[in-house]
């Protein structure tokens, strides 16, 4: 039923003609994406912030974001992502190239492999830059670390866009990324609301929140602290393991949680690499349904995994829709239009259980079922 249902939704939002070429006519027209909610952040802020400064510190307009008309040439814009090895990524390219398509733009998908790949990443915005893009979106692997990097480009006359990782850089054009503190916090709140249903008068809970050092790490991390602090039962938070967002990295790390805390944890709290991962390691240790898992973000396979009842609920930063607007406000900026341009864009957050399954805008958080990853796309040769 959920693959049917990604599929319907995919020919709906006028990419089926990418996906299902038996179901769009070729003739159709190709329809715009329904405005994103989001809040966009306006200077004055604070300096060298991430996007939660901007959000405590800037002028807050709520509204949506509207999808850009066709562009009027083909514009070339890189894309960095720090790898492709979990569904989040995937999902983003997916926003990144279908809007491509729809947009009339050339763009090329260049992952680092993994957040321990700077190097890597650095090398990417070098060739980037050599190669003249018209712009580039990054989605960095550090909150500083990428920072004189992003510099060089804007010195090159490249504008920069910030993609779903955050960073601490004054040299970007425009952060597009959601509060990634709060998702820490709505994660956190469902599992203190859940532990109440269960009758439960305090909580001891472990995080595998990804790699230290990451923007989005740190924003779960501190979410999940100030949502214990504010909890209306004592919430213990027992361990924090980080790691790269690998498969087998994360279920060793989970292992060792359960190997030294084992039973004493109520929930675990994990990233979209990392949830996953620790969901054998707990049914292996004979604690499903005792120890439950909750994730920070969306993706296909955790949404498999709510629907499965393996993990309980996610917290959703809406990966295709960041995508989708980063790509926008480059072909924006690029066509000339609008001057009052937003410091920081940050998309809605959702949150989705076993409740809200059944309704839920999937589309905008995650790919068509059995959507391959595409690197890259050129109008002049499609």
């Amino acid at each position: 039923m959920f693959k049917r249902r990604l599929r319907v939704l995919a020919s709906l939002s006028a990419l089926g003609a990418s996906i299902l070429p038996a179901i769009a006519a070729p003739a159709a027209p190709i329809a715009k994406f329904a405005p994103v909610p989001v809040v966009s952040i306006f200077r004055p802020l604070q300096a060298n912030g991430s996007a939660d400064d901007a959000l405590a510190s800037g002028r807050v307009v709520p509204g949506s974001y509207a999808m850009a008309p066709k562009a009027s040439k083909h514009w070339r814009i890189a894309f960095l992502f720090p790898h492709l090895k979990d569904p989040y990524w995937v999902g983003c390219s997916y926003g990144v190239i279908s809007e491509a398509r729809r947009l009339g733009v050339a763009v090329d998908i260049l992952p680092a492999t993994g957040y321990d790949d700077l190097k890597g990443q650095l090398r990417q915005m070098d060739a980037a830059i050599t190669a003249k893009y018209d712009a580039i979106v990054i989605s960095p692997i550090g909150m500083t670390a990428n920072n004189n990097s992003i510099a060089k480009a804007r010195a090159a006359g490249i504008p920069v866009f910030e993609l779903a990782n955050d960073s601490r850089s004054d040299d970007l054009t425009i952060k597009v990324t959601t509060s990634l503190r709060n998702m820490g916090v709505e994660a956190t709140r469902w599992m203190v609301r859940d532990a109440q249903q269960r009758g439960l008068k305090s909580v001891n809970i472990a995080l595998l929140p990804g790699p230290m050092g990451a923007g989005w790490v740190k924003g779960e991390v501190d979410g999940t602290r100030i949502a214990a602090q504010e909890a209306a039962i004592p919430v213990n938070i027992i361990d924090i393991r980080y790691g790269d967002s690998d498969r087998q990295i994360q279920s060793q790390l989970a292992a060792q949680l359960l190997a030294k805390h084992g039973a004493k944890l109520d929930y675990l709290l994990g990233c979209t690499g990392c949830a996953p991962a620790a969901v054998q390691p707990i049914k292996a240790a004979g604690l499903k349904g005792k120890l439950r898992v909750v994730a920070y973000d969306l993706t296909d396979e955790i949404a498999r995994l709510i629907r499965g009842g393996d993990i309980y609920a996610a917290a959703d930063t809406k990966g295709v829709s960041q995508a989708r607007v980063a790509i926008n406000a480059a072909v924006n900026l690029l066509e000339g239009r609008g001057k009052d341009l937003p410091h920081t864009i940050l998309v809605n957050l959702g949150l989705v259980d076993q409740q809200n399954y059944g309704s839920y805008p999937f589309d905008t958080s995650i790919a068509p079922d059995g959507y391959k990853a595409e690197l890259s796309y050129d109008p002049a040769r499609n």
